[in-house]
């Protein structure tokens, strides 16, 4: 079935003509006769009775005249946007951490070697951000933990770290960043911790099971989707957490809250952008993968 077929159906329906519809589409009358043919051989159904007089639909070439009018208003649409689009638009859906302080780190100075290039940006949970791209809604995705689906291409391009962050308060200011203080600061307080869904959970969750630390055995006192709203409740007193280096930045050097690494090489990860490996990628959609590994290649 293709949209020529059904162009020269639905022009037939809607002039109820065979020679009216070849002349509004500017193609022959055997033309018309051959598209209907091929579309009632491969569909193995009558779709027009033609009598000396005039043209009747069968109930199931109505159907199908409904079907092709949708499916042909669809392209002439998508046709319509993209020819008359104007602006050079990159759409993004990214987690937590890359919509909250990768983006606003990357895009103002993106944005000074590209001035007209502009970006939509929704943020989700890592496993949120995937399942907006498999639904075809962005053009990239920038994710927490890797992604395993086969459909995209999955490339890191930023090294965080994980780190316990505690209130500022004199207990935790005398100890030392030693493998055993951080355990303990884990088992003996409150902590709060990522929702499900999300890539700073699942490498907290990584660490702590390196660790031998089970969930269970930790006093779990909230789950929150937001690094701000964690960040602000560890500083207000109300426990503490492991949460990205990147996130934690700005308030340990406003001396808010306090950092204490986590020892070994699982409190490391990476940050991915993701796209589909058979998207025909726009050249600055391109580009913006580009500048975006290069940005952060020697830092």
């Amino acid at each position: 079935m293709e949209f020529k077929q059904l162009e020269s159906f639905r022009a037939v329906v809607k002039y109820q003509s065979f020679t009216r519809a070849a002349k509004a589409l500017y193609i022959s009358q055997p033309t018309i006769s051959s598209h209907i043919r091929e579309l009632e051989e491969e569909l193995e159904s009558r779709l027009i009775v033609r009598t000396t007089k005039s043209l009747e639909m069968t109930p199931r070439g109505w159907e199908l005249y409904e079907c092709a009018s949708n499916i042909l208003r669809l392209r002439d649409d998508l046709k319509k946007k993209w020819t008359t689009e104007t602006k050079k638009m990159i759409h993004i859906c990214a987690s937590t951490i890359p919509s909250s302080y990768i983006l606003p780190e990357v895009l103002p100075e993106f944005g000074k070697i590209f001035p007209d290039i502009y970006f939509i940006v929704n943020q989700s949970d890592s496993q949120g951000v995937i399942e907006r791209m498999e639904k075809e809604e962005y053009d990239v995705g920038l994710i927490g933990m890797p992604c395993q689906d086969e459909a995209f291409s999955c490339n890191p391009f930023y090294k965080d770290r994980m780190v316990l962050i505690t209130p500022v308060r004199e207990e935790f200011l005398s100890l030392s960043e030693k493998e055993h203080t951080v355990l303990e600061i884990l088992v003996k307080n409150p902590i709060i911790m990522r929702e499900n869904g999300s890539g700073s959970l699942k490498s907290a969750d990584f660490f702590l099971e390196s660790m031998g630390i089970r969930e269970d055995e930790l006093s779990v006192v909230a789950r929150m989707n937001d690094q701000e709203s964690i960040k602000n409740m560890v500083a207000g007193g109300l426990g503490v957490s492991i949460i990205s280096e990147k996130a934690a930045k700005n308030f340990v050097e406003e001396k808010r809250i306090l950092s204490f690494e986590l020892p070994g090489q699982v409190a490391t990860r990476s940050l991915y952008y993701i796209y589909h490996k058979n998207y025909i990628l726009k050249p600055y959609v391109k580009e913006f993968m580009q500048y975006l590994e290069k940005y952060y290649k020697n830092q």
